[in-house]
């Protein structure tokens, strides 16, 4: 029976993959994967062998059809990104929203994603709380940020390691250097790394230490703050 499936891989640990994710990998037909030099690392530590097909942001839109069109045959296919869940700033709600519209099932495993542990083990308020995932780079971040100024809850940013100093200056001027912030690097591997403080404080840390893997960063409500440069 025709079937897609998403898989989460695992963030760092390669312990953090569940014995489901295992067993179907080594059941589709074909995986897709972000990164097939990335994915195969994986594959291969767990002996599966499987087709593999690059499935990323730059040929989605031209294979998807063709995907459908093997689903449709009967084929099942997997997609994997190269840590985490699929389609959390990663592809998959292109593929995921086509499957739907021809009606093709569709399952989602539970598994590893790099902002769940973030919030977690931030000491912020967990309760309520918005993904932004990464901000654009150029053409809207400002006014995405002057707009976020008004969030009640939580907020969650992915950043890169070069763009880190970037961001958390531009945050102390819409949210105030006196924000509560928190700064997971790292996570799940050997040199993890959860950096807590205010927005001051996690600057001056990190315009002296080393600046390396992907990063979340968790912000407190800036309406639980009075803003203060």
């Amino acid at each position: 029976m025709p079937k897609l499936y998403l898989i989460p891989t695992p963030i760092g640990n390669l312990k953090d993959i569940t014995l489901r994710a295992l067993e179907l990998l080594n059941s589709v037909d074909i995986i897709l994967a972000e990164d097939t030099r990335t994915s195969s690392k994986l594959l291969k530590h767990y002996e599966i062998n499987k087709k593999l097909i690059a499935y990323h942001q730059h040929n989605e839109h031209k294979i998807t059809t063709r995907i459908i069109d093997a689903l449709k045959n009967g084929e099942t296919y997997a997609l994997i990104s190269d840590a985490g869940t699929p389609a959390i700033s990663d592809p998959g709600f292109l593929l995921v929203r086509e499957c739907i519209k021809n009606n093709i099932e569709i399952e989602c495993l539970p598994g590893a994603t790099a902002f769940v542990p973030a919030l977690v083990n931030s000491g912020l308020p967990s309760d309520k709380f918005v993904f932004e995932g990464f901000l654009p780079h150029k053409k809207g971040r400002q006014t995405r940020l002057s707009f976020l100024q008004n969030e009640t809850r939580t907020i969650i940013f992915y950043e890169s390691p070069h763009r880190l100093l970037k961001t958390l200056h531009q945050f102390g001027e819409y949210f105030g250097v006196n924000q509560k912030i928190s700064i997971s690097r790292e996570l799940t591997k050997l040199h993890e790394e959860n950096i807590r403080g205010t927005i001051a404080e996690v600057i001056k840390y990190f315009e002296t230490n080393t600046l390396k893997g992907e990063i979340v960063i968790i912000v407190d409500s800036p309406k639980n703050n009075v803003v203060n440069n």
